[in-house]
């Protein structure tokens, strides 16, 4: 699967790192995955890491139906989450432009895009400033 994800509780945070193609499949999958996660906690912030991708999936409809389910289970706590968007190429860029505009009318996720990793901890309130200097098993 072409991504992993990193549950941070000693920072509330959820780090997500894409690489090669990133298909709707795989992300509904490891959302899943996230969702029955012992250290899931609702209204967790997320740092989506897209530096690393190749290429995306472009099914638009598709894409809606994955982002209006998770708001579904993010609702149903009655929680919201700060989403930083890391995309610091062209097709990083694009797919996260894609990504945003699908959470358009839907509430639960407040989605903010950034080009610099300093400024992306930044707006997650952490004190890192470097990607490499968050706490991961994995890194």
């Amino acid at each position: 699967m072409p991504l992993r994800y990193e549950i941070l509780p000693e920072i509330g945070l959820v780090y997500i790192r894409y690489w090669g193609l990133a298909t709707l499949q795989e992300t509904a999958e490891a959302f899943l995955a996230y969702a029955q996660d012992p250290l899931f906690r609702p209204g967790q912030n997320h740092l989506i890491d897209l530096s690393r991708i190749d290429d995306y999936e472009r099914n638009f409809p598709d894409l809606i139906k994955l982002q209006a389910a998770k708001a579904d289970f993010i609702m149903t706590e009655g929680h919201r989450s700060l989403t930083v968007y890391y995309a610091p190429t062209r097709i990083g860029y694009a797919m996260a432009l894609s990504i945003i505009r699908s959470w358009e009318g839907l509430n639960g996720v407040v989605p903010i895009l950034t080009q610099d990793e300093g400024e992306a901890l930044a707006l997650l309130g952490v004190k890192e400033t470097q990607f490499a200097d968050l706490p991961m098993k994995d890194a």
